[in-house]
């Protein structure tokens, strides 16, 4: 009976020790005997164990990640309340970027419930999340970041920052670090969460010493996020910009304040070595010996150089985004005609696999020669690069080379609007009501973001079916940016260059040739009309009375007969009530003059209520010719093309971004005035 108990006491010991271990551990460095509390950590992505203990997260190789995490979950939760314990972690980190003037994505301490985070993408999502499940509860994901990337889709601060992060990468709370995080120096974290206050506290320093005041302190409640049993580790990536994350300790305990560091036992990174310049003259053929080589050295970067990707000083104000033409080159299979999606005015879009993350991609070549071409291409990236929303087409970056001009899109794999309404191929599904309704309603709340809800006033100048994306779930997005501009709030646009596409241009284009909102709104009336109608805004081959679609519909809404106006091939299935708001909202937006077209913000407003009731009554048609009190009518715009007004007129066969040859160009030169482009599909 007496061996028994010592058996089963024995057995309780070492089962208690076994837990206690996992509570608390200490790594400095991470070298197997190194007076470690246990010499495994699990290694995931690129990360790895250098010699010397030095634990290497990631290198200079662009958008991989890397992942080291304790072995064994950690209890976080009392088993009988549920309660969370507190814990404190200390670690000493240093980041060290390819580009020092321009770093390179962060890393993070995680709490997550895998080691492994299988799903998880490089580059701004820190090898933690992708763009599937950032903000879904179900992640379980508590992080704490040490970011020196400002990334605007997340609402960075700026480019060294810290944060925390709860199931999401978008900060619940952040602070501007008060020390450089890419300077490549050793820097010590502490991070404590005491349960019974719900308060977690960071600490940041460049010492061994634990700085009395946080940089960061957050009141919260863990329980949702964590789970009874967790992993604890760390992860970082790296992007377009690269940087290499190393660990040289780290301290855990739960419930209890952690050890701090002592820097000067920890490994470090090697100091770069001086070279001795006295070698090089320390005789005659020595010296023949290194001039041969320097000038061996000079011809390859001369050729390095020549053949490399051109970096301009526009390149460096419009953000750290930029592929290099080999990376794009290997995602497109090198520009194959089989990767080919589509082809339009300003060049073609292939369909591309992003090596590493294989995440699929839209890569638009431009390849002009012309400045007019490179503008286009700077106007794009400087626009829409920094525009986040989710009913805009996502521009992930850009590259230059030579003549090749190119801009790298999420890739939508639905294809544009325009394929589903008027293709007739029966491999193609008709767009059902409740899909077309949810488009435009998509698409007006991405003009509403162009218009009031972003730092600067955006005109897309460009707004028709063919640039009306969807993605996989048949959702509208609004992409090409070619055309667009931006200006300060209460600034006047000042182009006088008219350029977009016939039967979406506002008549009041043609007479001062500056683009507003309401030239914007115009376009989008004949996007909606376009979409309840399936019908193009101007049919050549309709009956002449049916050229000009606007016409039809006022004609049809008249005569209180406006559901013959609904596209036929819907036989019927659609809401009558959101039809009803859509033809109103087409037909106010597509007013003649200016002045009476409603904002964006009441165009959404109707739409997302979908009661024709809400939407104010519509005046009388426009007089045909005209005439009336309308300053300028659509009808008289569309019926004097072609007219002796223009007297030189030339047309040339463009590329439909879908392919063919049915999208012309026509270039009109007016006696006394600017050159005006059109599009007509």
């Amino acid at each position: 009976m007496a061996i028994t108990f010592s058996v089963l006491l024995l057995l309780s010991i070492s089962l208690l020790s076994a837990l206690a271990q996992h509570d608390e551990f200490q790594f400095s460095g991470f070298n197997p005997g190194n007076g470690n509390s246990n010499s495994n950590v699990t290694l995931g992505g690129i990360a790895k164990v250098q010699n010397g203990g030095i634990l290497r997260l990631t290198n200079e190789t662009l958008r991989l990640i890397g992942h080291s995490f304790y072995p064994v979950p950690i209890r976080f939760k009392n088993s009988t309340d549920a309660s969370v314990f507190s814990f404190s972690t200390a670690f000493a980190f240093a980041i060290v970027p390819q580009y020092p003037k321009l770093g390179g994505h962060g890393l993070a301490f995680t709490i997550a419930n895998s080691s492994s985070l299988p799903e998880a993408l490089p580059s701004q999502y820190l090898g933690l999340l992708n763009a599937k499940n950032i903000g879904n509860a179900s992640n379980h994901l508590f992080a704490v970041e040490f970011d020196t990337v400002q990334d605007f889709e997340f609402g960075d601060i700026n480019d060294n920052h810290v944060g925390i992060d709860l199931n999401n990468l978008a900060s619940n709370k952040s602070v501007a670090a008060p020390i450089n995080l890419k300077s490549g120096e050793t820097i010590q974290v502490w991070i404590d969460f005491d349960s019974a206050r719900k308060v977690l506290e960071v600490r940041l320093a460049s010492s061994s010493a634990k700085p009395a005041k946080p940089i960061l302190s957050y009141a919260v409640d863990l329980s949702p996020i964590l789970l009874n049993e967790m992993y604890v580790g760390f992860s970082a990536s790296t992007g377009l910009l690269a940087s290499s994350h190393y660990l040289f300790g780290w301290n855990f305990k739960m419930n209890g304040v952690v050890k701090s560091l002592d820097l000067s036992s920890l490994p470090s990174l090697p100091k770069p070595k001086k070279r001795n310049y006295a070698l090089l003259i320390a005789a005659p053929v020595s010296a023949l010996f290194f001039l041969i080589a320097a000038l061996a050295t000079a011809g390859y970067l001369l050729y390095k150089i020549k053949t490399a990707d051109v970096i301009e000083d526009w390149e460096l104000v419009t953000g750290p985004h930029r592929f290099s033409y080999k990376e794009l080159k290997y995602a497109t299979r090198g520009f194959r005609e089989k990767e080919l999606l589509g082809q339009g005015g300003f060049g073609k879009v292939y369909r591309g696999v992003l090596p590493g993350t294989k995440e699929e991609i839209a890569v638009k070549r431009v390849s002009h020669e012309s400045r007019q071409g490179l503008r286009e291409f700077v106007a794009e990236i400087a626009s829409i690069g920094r525009l986040r929303h989710r009913n805009l087409v996502r521009m992930q970056g850009w590259c230059r080379r030579r003549a090749d001009l190119l801009l790298v899109y999420d890739y939508m794999p639905n294809g544009s609007l325009d394929k589903y309404l008027f293709s007739g191929d029966e491999a193609t599904p008709l767009l059902p009501w409740p899909i077309r309704f949810r488009v435009i309603r998509s698409v007006a709340a991405a003009l509403l973001y162009l218009h009031e809800e972003w730092e600067s006033v955006g005109l897309h100048r460009d707004v028709k079916a063919s640039n009306v994306l969807l993605d996989g779930e048949l959702n509208g997005r609004l992409g090409d940016f070619g055309l667009a501009r931006l200006y300060e709030r209460g600034a006047n646009p000042s182009t006088t260059r008219v350029v977009g596409t016939l039967g979406y241009l506002a008549p009041e284009l043609t007479r001062t040739g500056k683009a507003t909102t309401a030239t914007d709104v115009f376009a989008f009336g004949a996007l909606v009309l376009e979409v309840v109608c399936g019908r193009r805004p101007i049919e050549p081959k309709a009956l002449p009375d049916e050229l000009v679609l606007v016409d039809l519909v006022w004609e049809k809404w008249a005569s209180g007969k406006w559901r013959e106006a609904v596209d036929p091939r819907l036989v019927g299935e659609f809401d009558e009530d959101e039809v009803e708001v859509a033809l109103r909202v087409g037909l106010m937006c597509s007013h003649p003059v200016p002045a009476g077209r409603p904002e964006m913000r009441d165009v959404v407003r109707f739409l997302e209520d979908g009661d024709p009731t809400g939407v104010p009554e519509l005046p009388s048609p426009p007089p045909a010719g005209g005439g009336g009190s309308y300053e300028v009518g659509f009808e008289d715009f569309v019926h004097s093309y072609p007219s002796s007004s223009f007297e030189k007129v030339s047309w040339s066969p463009t590329l439909n971004p879908n392919g063919g040859r049915s999208d012309r160009t026509m270039a009109a030169q007016e006696e006394s005035g600017p050159v005006v482009f059109f599009s007509a599909v």
